[in-house]
């Protein structure tokens, strides 16, 4: 018995060694290193910086607790008066999170000869900073100094997309504003409307998003208008050959030729654009066509959903591209490859789906790169630096 209790003892004493052992070399795996971002399976950035706090919802329900409501009222209001305050909002949303992530850099002025966002060629035809400024004002109103312009445009936008049409989706806040605007990377980087399908989804999934997240956030081009000056090549001088492009229907070619003046070939070609070059004009909903302005060759402009006003958001955007009658190139490009095109044909059967999916891919798109304490700052004003 006393060999074994001996035998027992250093079994015993044996495996504490091991635990102990293994112990220490998983705490040497959670020792915090410089890497700032990894990637996960599906090549979303990670960030792996404790330090900083996390995102959270109701963030200002000590220091502003009526600031999202605050937002909705105002966005509500503001929509009473001015039908485009959701394509508005939307591009506006989606060009500031695609550069260097979801930190109001886009609403930022040039200033000491530095350009700005808002001044590079995809970004030309934004609009919004005004509402942006009227729902900062309010805050500061009520809550000096504590709600950031970057939580306030991705509140807005979300509220904008329920107004036409679109899902509600839950946002956790706390963002911060930068403190740099990139001209530059919103130059180059920004989707480009006439950009095929290799290329979009290139695009797309350096900021993390699969096929599937790209076809769904492309359904934000249900709502809005489009200058006819961005798809004059599609309809009289397709990639050089002085002939439309092929992949329209010819019904709807007329329908746009008639819409756009024939006079629109003369224009030469266009600037790169961003991915939505869906202006942010009057909501389809809410307008009659005396709204198209064919006066002039560079203000004549196309309503996205052109055929059938206040329908499901979303819905007619897919089934027109399968009757091929997508209205900008990189749209009917989604029905060029397999994996996209069985989402196009999923979206446009079920508004079920179409809503889940573009509600995840929003909230997806409004997390991309924050800022949170003690990183950035909150300004007072969104077009300048604090």
């Amino acid at each position: 018995m006393d060999l074994m209790g001996k035998l027992s003892f250093v079994v015993f004493i044996f495996c504490v060694l091991i635990s102990l052992k293994e112990e220490k070399a998983e705490t040497r795996k959670g020792l915090p290193t410089f890497t700032l971002y990894s990637f996960d399976s599906n090549s979303t950035p990670v960030d792996l910086v404790s330090s900083h706090k996390p995102l959270e919802y109701d963030f200002y329900h000590d220091t502003c607790p009526q600031a999202e409501k605050i937002i909705r009222s105002r966005v509500r209001r503001l929509y009473e008066i001015r039908s485009d305050v959701p394509p508005s909002l939307l591009r506006l949303v989606f060009h500031d999170c695609f550069i260097e992530g979801c930190d109001a850099s886009v609403l930022l002025d040039s200033i000491d000869g530095v350009d700005s966002e808002k001044e590079s060629p995809p970004n030309e035809t934004l609009k919004g900073f005004d509402i942006i400024e009227i729902i900062k004002s309010d805050l500061e109103e009520a809550c000096p100094g504590v709600v950031s312009c970057a939580d306030i445009l991705v509140l807005a936008a979300r509220e904008s997309v329920v107004l036409a049409g679109g899902p509600f989706y839950p946002l956790e806040t706390g963002r911060r504003d930068g403190e740099l605007s990139f001209s530059e990377l919103a130059t180059y980087e920004l989707p480009s409307p006439q950009d095929n399908l290799p290329s979009t989804i290139a695009s797309f999934a350096s900021r993390g998003f699969d096929e599937r997240e790209t076809v769904s956030l492309l359904g934000a081009h249900s709502v809005g208008k489009v200058h006819c000056k961005f798809i004059a090549n599609r309809l009289y001088n397709f990639d050089g050959t002085n002939e439309p492009d092929p992949t329209l229907d010819t019904d709807f070619l007329n329908h746009l030729r008639s819409r756009c003046n024939n006079s629109l070939i003369t224009l030469g070609s266009s600037p790169s654009l961003s991915p939505s070059s869906v202006d942010d004009s009057p909501s389809p909903s809410s307008v009659d066509d005396s709204t198209f302005s064919t006066s002039s060759i560079g203000e004549a402009e196309v309503e996205m959903d052109s055929e059938e006003r206040g329908s499901d958001f979303g819905t007619l955007y897919y089934r027109n591209l399968l009757q091929a009658r997508g209205i900008l190139y990189v749209d009917q490009q989604l029905t060029a490859g397999e994996e996209t095109e069985t989402w196009v044909r999923a979206y446009a059967s079920d508004t079920s789906l179409f809503r889940r999916d573009f509600a995840l891919a929003m909230r997806k798109l409004s997390n991309l790169g924050v800022l949170t304490a003690p990183m950035g700052q909150v300004r007072i004003s969104c077009s300048k630096v604090a």
